[in-house]
């Protein structure tokens, strides 16, 4: 099948705005978004840039805009698409060249929300007992993979980027709820902020971009429920 291509550009060095670009890609039904992505870069312009690492949908380096919403171009079918699919970069972040954006500022939101396990005394002889209900209650935030499509899909942050925003927030989520961690109220207090959880309208679009399925807003929701229970 034959597919138009419709890529955002931006090249810092020549460009003072981004503008679009047009490919003619011949297509498998079963090809990818990445697959089409790679035909313009490998044999009609080489200049494209974009991010991918692994092509199976774990690292998250693919994140895009396609079709108005984000995925992973990994792990887009285009015969989904129909014959012309747009891809711009993710919303929110800046853009350093075409499909590039820069990622400095989501990671250290992801940062401050302390995404290790904190404890205190001694380390225990063997691996720190749970059993299988209490890592059912956190087990859906686990999967995040980073990939941004949450956040930036999020008008929260589009409309105010000192929101931590969504994938923070699952962070936080995954170990407030680990009950082998000791810092509950700590990530509470970093997520009671007033750039934390309080900022979130439950739109859900955040729950429609992730590529892992998880329940971001209800997430986002056990926060709110449990800030509140813990000041009474």
């Amino acid at each position: 099948m034959k597919i138009t291509l419709e890529i955002q550009r931006f090249d810092p060095e020549k460009d003072a705005a981004p503008h679009m670009a047009s490919y003619q890609v011949e297509a498998e039904p079963t090809d990818l978004v990445l697959d089409a992505l790679h035909e313009v870069l490998w044999h009609q312009d080489g200049t494209l840039a974009f991010r991918r690492s692994c092509g199976h949908g774990v690292c998250g380096s693919d994140a895009m805009e396609i079709n108005g919403v984000n995925r992973l171009a990994c792990k887009v079918l285009v015969k989904s698409l129909g014959s012309k699919i747009t891809v711009r970069p993710l919303r929110g972040l800046k853009v350093l060249r075409d499909l590039i954006v820069d990622m400095e500022s989501f990671f250290d939101k992801y940062r401050r929300m302390k995404p290790w396990l904190m404890t205190q005394g001694e380390e225990p002889v063997k691996e720190r007992l749970q059993s299988p209900r209490q890592r059912a209650i956190f087990d859906d935030t686990t999967k995040c993979i980073l990939c941004a499509a949450c956040t930036s899909s999020c008008p929260s942050f589009w409309a105010n980027d000192e929101y931590v925003g969504p994938a923070a927030i699952v962070a936080a989520h995954r170990f407030i709820f680990d009950s082998r961690d000791e810092a509950t109220q700590e990530r509470l207090e970093l997520t009671n902020e007033k750039t934390g959880v309080w900022r979130c309208r439950t739109v859900f679009n955040c729950v429609e971009a992730c590529p892992r399925d998880i329940d971001v807003t209800r997430a986002i929701g056990d926060i709110k429920r449990a800030i509140l229970y813990n000041k009474t």
